[in-house]
């Protein structure tokens, strides 16, 4: 029996720590294994685009477990009353081949991409930052709010979607968690959401090539979080801003990032930085505090086998509900796989899903 991670499971984990511990925690577990990146198969996402969207499948292994998700980002699904995005995962023991655990990831994708832009910020912002401007007010945008107020001490959220109906959500959400001193601005325009701001957190699902950020808003100092969903052919940034003669940016994996990342708009020798060479000390980040640090992230499955792991972890050590599903033949005789069908009793006895006070 394989090991089921579902919504519901991962709820109540996330509910049991705190969704700011529980980030704070994917966070450390990212770090470490973006510091640990020699030992990680790596390759890009396999993409599968079609006029509406986008179906993805992203696997990484260290050697030890390997780990898949599958994905798609469909931005007009809402309007049919269905998610943007939605996923799930596997990890699977690399010894035997088989499957560990079978896991949820919608939920999890949001809080891993929060996660790694923690990571990426740590590494890149200015430690004064207070001030974070967040454009995109959809589903991953309270993920976003709770981490940079817990883990990078924001006390200010300036907030713009052209959606008023989301940042109606992101208000009322916010408004029901405490977070001890954060004032939650709405303003009137992207230009006006980023005036001030320290940081510039974009998350927006439309897949086309927007200029959410023009040149203008930039000012010296600011970190850039440009961690809106990503496919060929879908941008935020205007190419200038990566141009700019102060701006470093920081990607998580070059080769896939080079396909979908902001930086699809620039030449193919555009320098770039991987976020392991940073953490690792192998190259600078920020090297004053007037850089335009740039994190051009467009979610690297290394994210999501750390999630992956440390969900299984969770839900393995807290108590709760737990449960396991019946994926793989658990046989008498491993040989017999025919005998499943002539004979039902060659497979072993199982253990009955138990559900723990």
């Amino acid at each position: 029996m394989v090991d089921f991670i579902g919504t519901r499971r991962v709820q109540e984990l996330v509910r049991d720590l705190g969704p700011a511990p529980f980030i704070a925690g994917l966070a450390r577990e990212i770090e470490t294994d973006y510091r640990r990146w020699s030992e990680f198969e790596k390759s890009p996402r396999h993409a599968t685009h079609s006029p509406l969207g986008v179906i993805e499948l992203m696997p990484a292994c260290d050697g030890r477990q390997y780990a898949f998700k599958y994905v798609n980002g469909h931005p007009k699904n809402t309007g049919k009353g269905l998610l943007t995005v939605t996923a799930f995962g596997m990890l699977a023991d690399v010894d035997t081949g088989y499957p560990l655990a079978l896991a949820e990831m919608t939920l999890n994708t949001a809080l891993r991409t929060a996660a790694t832009s923690i990571v990426a910020a740590r590494a890149l912002a200015r430690r004064d930052c207070r001030v974070m401007a967040l454009i995109g007010n959809g589903s991953q945008s309270e993920f976003q709010a709770i981490a940079f107020h817990d883990q990078l001490g924001v006390r200010e959220l300036r907030l713009y979607d052209v959606d008023p109906h989301a940042t109606d959500k992101l208000v009322a959400n916010l408004s029901g968690l405490a977070l001890p001193g954060l004032r939650v601005v709405r303003c009137r325009s992207t230009a006006e959401a980023c005036a001030g701001a320290d940081i510039i957190t974009t998350i927006t699902a439309d897949k086309r090539n927007a200029i959410i950020l023009t040149p203008d808003m930039i000012l010296p100092g600011m970190h850039l979080n440009a961690a809106g969903g990503d496919c060929p052919g879908k941008t935020e940034l205007h190419p200038d801003i990566l141009r700019r003669p102060d701006a470093r940016v920081v990607v998580e994996f070059e080769a896939q990032s080079r396909i979908e990342g902001e930086i699809q708009q620039m030449p193919a020798d555009f320098p770039v930085t991987e976020l392991s060479k940073v953490l690792t000390g192998a190259a600078a980040g920020r090297t004053g505090e007037r850089d335009v640090t740039i994190f051009d992230s467009v979610g690297f499955a290394l994210e999501d086998f750390s999630a992956l792991r440390y969900v299984y972890r969770l839900h393995r050590e807290r108590r709760g509900t737990r449960a396991s599903i019946d994926l793989i033949p658990d046989l008498e005789d491993p040989k017999d796989l025919y005998g499943l069908i002539a004979n039902p009793r060659v497979v072993r006895e199982r253990v009955p899903e138990v559900a723990e006070a």
